[in-house]
């Protein structure tokens, strides 16, 4: 897969670089895998469909470095949904991490559906594979977020003290129903679980709206804002809301690579301050997206 830039994101802020500060950029949300390794080709097709311009072939590992120029630390995340056809394997995460152990840590993946081998392998992959969260996707694994099964993978993450990033959110793909994605079941795993560190992808778009609820709700909820540059209305519309709603530092830094890179994500939300100037709509404070850009988000999940 390659990057793709979002067209909108230009003139306010230029060609503005990633500034070097004193804090780091922590990218919470990265893929890597192989295709057709780990992508059968329903998957591949329906990226395709979604993502006309994604190039879908060979390795991402290539492409990886230059994507997070500027990128201090960078979660890796393993995927597992055999109901969607993409399954980039925890062995294969962990095995990419110790590359650079500086600069990457990894998060596994289980299939919760059945719950006693899930948490084997939660157990693994923590103490044998040193992967210290976990990415679930009940819309790709086509299961309840609040089904017994789900809910004990979860109550194992807490024990474990692994944080969980969950996409709960809609998707290309057609592998489940949408009545498993919306950002409002996390609130009953989040009071059933309150010392469980999660992250809802992507805003839990185009639920933005149930997400900043949520995780205004809950300290120890967070939300990342990979992919929304691609959306630069839904990315402006939720950041406004955020701000209302006082919550901006519940917001953490994400690109989704292969789909963006750390320079198009960063461009596109500094370019999100400068998009109601002049229409009388409420303008997107700058300090908001540094806030965002700069978020020390493995220290907020608990991750040394």
């Amino acid at each position: 897969m390659v990057a793709c830039r979002p067209p909108w994101a230009v003139s306010y802020a230029g060609d503005r670089r990633v500034s070097r500060g004193a804090s780091m950029i922590v990218d919470v949300h990265t893929h890597v895998g192989e295709y057709p390794a780990h992508i059968n080709e329903t998957f591949a097709s329906q990226a395709r469909e979604a993502w006309p311009d994604a190039v879908l072939g060979g390795s991402l590992d290539e492409h990886y470095r230059d994507a997070l120029d500027g990128v201090d630390k960078a979660v890796v995340l393993a995927f597992n949904a055999p109901a969607a056809g993409f399954v980039v394997p925890n062995e294969y995460v962990a095995d990419y991490v110790a590359r650079d152990p500086a600069r990457l840590v990894g998060f596994g993946s289980v299939d919760p559906h059945n719950p006693t081998v899930a948490i084997e392998e939660l157990e693994r992959m923590r103490q044998d594979l040193g992967l210290v969260g976990c990415k679930l996707m009940p819309i790709y694994q086509n299961i309840d977020p609040l089904s017994p099964a789900f809910l004990a993978v979860c109550a194992a993450l807490e024990r474990l003290e692994m944080p969980m990033l969950i996409h709960q959110g809609t998707t290309f793909s057609r592998a489940s129903s949408l009545m498993y994605a919306r950002p409002v079941l996390i609130d009953e795993i989040a009071i059933r679980f309150p010392r469980l560190p999660i992250v809802i992808a992507h805003i839990g778009h185009p639920w933005t709206s149930e997400a900043i609820a949520v995780i205004r709700r809950h300290p120890h909820v967070y939300a990342d804002v990979s992919a929304l540059v691609s959306r630069p209305y839904l990315l402006y519309q939720a950041l406004v809301e955020a701000s209302e709603y006082r919550v901006t530092h519940k917001l953490i830094f994400g690109t989704d690579f292969p789909f963006f890179t750390a320079h198009q994500t960063i461009e596109g939300l500094r370019s999100v301050t400068g998009a109601a100037f002049g229409t009388g709509m409420p303008i997107v404070d700058p300090d908001v997206v540094e806030g965002i850009i700069y978020r020390p988000s493995l220290e907020l999940l608990g991750i040394e």
